[in-house]
């Protein structure tokens, strides 16, 4: 079982547009795909299509659209009720697979709602192998919640990236966030305190430079560097796990993706595709990692798949998620790098 943690969901709007964004000007869409969202109902999403066991806990209400999305798509879910509705995100597409993306906000939840949230995650993850906290934080929740909600799990057992079976006490954690967020995931714990810093960190190239430096990693990049050196890319990587993260998994775009743990680093890359929307292609890259994770691979295996899984989803039109089946990880050629 794997459990996901949306903090701040959405109802997803992709509208495809027949040529590039012209600003100021009319455009009639091609089509329009809508689907519940969120980094981590994403994940849930995409473990769904390929059959794995998992529950998508996000606040709203009883009468929300993302609820009714998740119901429509067979995604179990465990809901907090909150009186705001969820907040709706637009992604225009252009042929050529440039996106442009409009977030709001998401409604505000209270401490009292925190808290609430965080004990209906610690509920429902109870047996789980894995748990996920993905995606922005809502108005009024604080940049460390997801190093606190590490804490709160980790406080009913231990936890070891060497063995992804949960054995009764505390599930591994991947994050993949961020700004604020995601910095605050790797910051220092008190003495005596029980370690916030995950499992699995899942940053995109501009994330991940943000981690390196964050991380103290000597030689700061841009995310255009990274993605263009993926040797670079594992050496900041490696800044970030000697932090005392287990494993950093960096997706690069089009470059494929990096994987790096305390016993090696490895770049994956796929074929060229065609790229319909990269909406939501880098949650799919996650649960494609988690599901070889659950089904016993090694970090190779669990790279390669997921960088199949973000090729497929990068293929596919909207926020649409691939089934395993529909990806190919016999494409995915594995190479060793050097992290030091």
């Amino acid at each position: 079982m794997i459990v996901t943690l949306t903090a701040n969901p959405s109802l997803d709007r992709t509208v495809e547009l027949p040529g590039a964004l012209a600003r100021g000007e009319v455009q009639r869409a091609v089509a329009v795909h809508q689907h519940s969202g969120g980094k981590g109902v994403n994940v849930s999403r995409a473990l769904v299509a390929s059959g794995l066991d998992t529950v998508a806990v996000l606040p709203g209400g009883d009468s929300d659209p993302v609820l009714a999305g998740l119901l429509d798509d067979g995604v179990p879910y465990a809901a907090l009720p909150i009186s705001e509705p969820l907040r709706s995100n637009v992604t225009l597409t252009e042929p050529d697979g440039v996106t442009t993306k409009i977030n709001e906000p998401g409604p505000e939840l209270s401490p009292d709602e925190q808290e609430a949230l965080i004990g209906l995650l610690l509920d429902r993850s109870r047996g789980a192998s894995w748990v996920v906290l993905a995606g922005s934080l809502p108005p009024g929740v604080p940049a460390d919640f997801y190093a606190t909600v590490a804490r709160r799990l980790r406080s009913r057992g231990n936890s070891s990236v060497d063995n992804p079976a949960n054995d009764g006490g505390a599930p591994l954690i991947a994050i993949d966030s961020s700004g604020a967020p995601l910095a605050a995931s790797i910051g220092s714990n008190a003495d005596g305190e029980i370690s916030g810093k995950p499992d699995l960190l899942k940053p995109n190239a501009e994330e991940l430079a943000e981690l390196a430096a964050a991380a103290g990693f000597a030689n700061v990049h841009t995310a255009d560097e990274l993605e263009a050196d993926p040797g670079l890319a594992a050496k900041a990587a490696a800044a970030v796990v000697e932090s005392g993260v287990g494993a950093v998994l960096a997706t690069l775009g089009s470059k494929g993706a990096v994987l790096v743990t305390a016993d090696g680093a490895w770049l994956a890359t796929h074929p060229p595709i065609q790229a319909v929307s990269t909406v939501g292609a880098g949650d799919s890259s996650l649960a494609g990692y988690l599901l070889a994770a659950t089904r016993g691979g090694s970090a190779q295996d669990c790279l390669r798949q997921a960088v199949a899984h973000g090729a497929a989803a990068a293929s596919l039109p909207g926020s649409t998620v691939p089934a395993v089946h529909q990806t190919t990880p016999d494409a995915v050629t594995i190479t060793a790098l050097q992290k030091d």
